[in-house]
């Protein structure tokens, strides 16, 4: 019997501060992780006052926000909204993500989010953050231009534009130049942040990994163990400790206990996000949630999507077409075993494959046949199955209709013939979204309901707006919303 062998977890025991003999560095506010959360709180902390220090595990700042689409969730009625012709308002946003975060989702959050939401868009402007005023009306994962926005969540999707008003909110920061698959515009969103930081007096250490919390004898939280170029420092923090070092996606014990879902498949993330942060402030008696939750991408041009029908092993239809891809992911893995079929005839395959998207996306049929009854037997269906579907789908597209799932029309077309099916079994993955429960203030909460003291923490390594639901910019848009609270939290803890 082959036996495998997990890792050890690094020793994450809180060290209390009358054993440190020295510090290697101190400053009032010291953040741990140089992406979108850690760089809006230093932003933040260093224009209340306090002498800001970032100390981040890899040699540059970015983390997984620099690699990232761009997306920032925002709306109410931001200036780039209004620039391309949409009306929004903060109820409206908040009534979409009530629903769209999904069952558990905090309302008081997505309230107070929502109505932070343009100020907030201010913010990043006034930070140099670039927005093209251009919407962009194709299907896709992102804009394949320079446009500044786009919808990013099915607003206009059923069963939300029955909620509330559809509204474009994926705010992506303009990249000159941009090539797909090469350049991300999260790069656009986190260097003007770190410009700005710098600029009003962050100091940055890089190559460092934090290990332990260090606390007083009342439980404050005071600095952190950190080892870098494997040499032990401690770190001393005057004010407060935010933590913005990511999820846990990249911690198969973490995940194996917490989101076995999307356990060997991580997706959308990088391999620095392995949960550090949360255990450090577990060790503390921090309390956790939504652990369970994650975002989930299938690997398939929307554009694909959008032309065919989605079916699962029986031959079912189970999501329109035309949503958020992320809830088509999410209900593939969750509720269809991961197996997912679609199904596209030769016109929409070449319409599809002439489409404005990036060519990496796109998928050639693993079947092809003259009918649907063949096809039905290529895949291995049970014989009728995909045939009552497509026979049903046809008689309702020919009336501009779908009464099952409410498709818009503008994608309804019967299938013809040839016909062919895209593989889509196993072709999900993604990350985490559970983490150290806080306040809307940033402040890390014990177990016992109470702040822990001289802790704070944004980002991935939180559970923010989103429980079991997503729209794609929610992670950038809480992240340095509640970076920036973090930052100010922290700057104004007791010395």
């Amino acid at each position: 019997m082959t036996m495998t062998r997990q890792m050890p977890e690094a020793d994450v025991t809180p060290v209390q501060a009358s054993s440190i003999t020295r510090w290697d560095h101190e400053a009032d506010v010291v953040i741990a992780g140089y992406g979108v959360a850690g760089a809006a709180a230093a932003v933040e902390a260093a224009r209340s006052g306090a002498d800001v220090l970032v100390v981040e595990r890899t040699g540059s700042w970015g983390g997984a926000a620099a690699m990232a689409g761009g997306f920032i969730y925002l709306g109410g009625g931001t200036g780039l909204q209004k620039a391309c012709g949409f009306d929004d308002s903060v109820d409206n946003m908040a009534a979409f993500l009530n629903v769209a975060m999904g069952p558990g989702a905090d309302a008081a959050r997505i309230a107070d989010y929502c109505a932070g939401s343009v100020a907030h868009f201010d913010w990043l402007v006034s930070c140099g953050v670039p927005f093209k005023a251009e919407f962009f009306s194709e299907p896709g994962w992102e804009p394949m231009g320079d446009q500044g926005l786009m919808y990013s969540g099915g607003e206009n999707a059923y069963p939300f534009n029955t909620i509330a008003t559809p509204a474009p909110r994926g705010h992506v920061p303009q990249m000159s130049n941009k090539k797909q698959g090469e350049a991300s515009a999260g790069y656009m969103l986190m260097k003007p942040l770190v410009e700005t930081a710098t600029a009003a007096g962050a100091r940055a250490l890089y190559d460092v990994r934090v290990q332990s919390l260090i606390v007083d004898p009342d439980g404050r939280v005071v600095g952190m163990r950190a080892r870098q170029y494997g040499t032990e420092m401690a770190i001393r923090a005057r004010r407060g400790i935010v933590l913005a070092t990511g999820s846990f996606a990249y911690n198969d014990a973490m995940v194996a206990r917490y989101a076995p879902r999307i356990a060997g498949r991580p997706a959308a993330s990088i391999e620095q996000h392995d949960g550090q942060a949360i255990r450090m402030a577990q060790a503390l008696g921090a309390d956790l949630a939504h652990m369970d939750a994650t975002e989930v991408a299938i690997f398939i041009d929307p554009q694909q999507l959008m032309r065919g029908i989605l079916v699962n092993g029986r031959g079912q239809r189970y999501v329109a077409e035309d949503t958020y891809p992320g809830r088509i992911g999410q209900l593939t893995l969750y509720h269809q075993d991961n197996t997912a079929y679609l199904i596209i005839d030769n016109d929409a395959q070449e319409e599809a494959m002439d489409s404005w998207s990036p060519k990496f996306m796109l998928r050639q049929p693993t079947w092809v046949a003259d009918n649907v009854a063949d096809l039905e037997r290529d895949i291995g269906l049970a014989p009728g199955s995909l045939q009552a579907t497509v026979a049903a789908y046809n008689e309702g597209a020919a009336r501009g209709e779908d009464p099952l799932l409410h498709k818009k029309t503008e994608w309804l077309r019967p299938i013809g013939s040839p016909i062919g099916a895209i593989d889509l079994r196993e072709n999900t993955g993604g990350f985490t979204l559970g983490g150290l429960h806080t306040t809307l203030n940033a402040e890390v909460l014990h177990v016992n309901g109470e702040p822990i003291p001289g802790l704070f923490a944004a980002g991935r390594s939180t559970a923010g707006l989103a429980a079991w639901g997503y729209a794609s910019g929610v992670s950038l848009g809480d992240g340095s919303f509640y970076g920036r609270r973090a930052g100010r939290a922290a700057a104004s803890a007791r010395a």
